[in-house]
């Protein structure tokens, strides 16, 4: 078998999941982008143990090692993922870039309604009013 069937394809693969992470807006497709340049260098180990005729088949054995990093990693993007889109509305690397929550309505950090951000009660003065 030659070797430079495999490299080069895995160099397409890695070279079309390095531009799906630098060009792409949307934190799923960068996730998929990612699986792609991983498997790439994973069509790289076996290419090369298959090449050197390794007894042990470390090759392999890495990359075996790598799926389930792969899988780890998917789970747990696309659980960070689902709850940045649950919390924010959108799924946009972009809009994601502050991580701090912005406060609600006009009394902010430095307003005169407090640090907390929240509007303090009104004392209660027992008079109904009438319309």
């Amino acid at each position: 078998m030659h070797l430079a069937y495999p490299a080069v394809l895995a160099v397409l693969l890695f070279c079309t999941g390095l531009y799906g992470v630098l060009a792409r807006r949307n934190a799923i497709l960068v996730l998929m982008s990612v699986e792609l340049m991983l498997n790439a260098v994973n069509l790289n180990l076996v290419a090369f143990d298959a090449w050197l005729r390794d007894t042990l088949h470390a090759g392999q054995a890495l990359t075996l090692f790598t799926i389930a990093v792969a899988a780890a990693e998917i789970g747990i993007g696309l659980a960070i993922v689902l709850l940045v889109y649950r919390n924010r509305g959108s799924s946009d690397i972009d809009r994601l870039r502050d991580l701090a929550e912005q406060p609600a309505g006009p009394s902010g950090p430095g307003s005169p309604a407090g640090a907390a951000g929240a509007r303090q009660p009104q004392p209660d003065t027992g008079a109904e009013a009438t319309a």
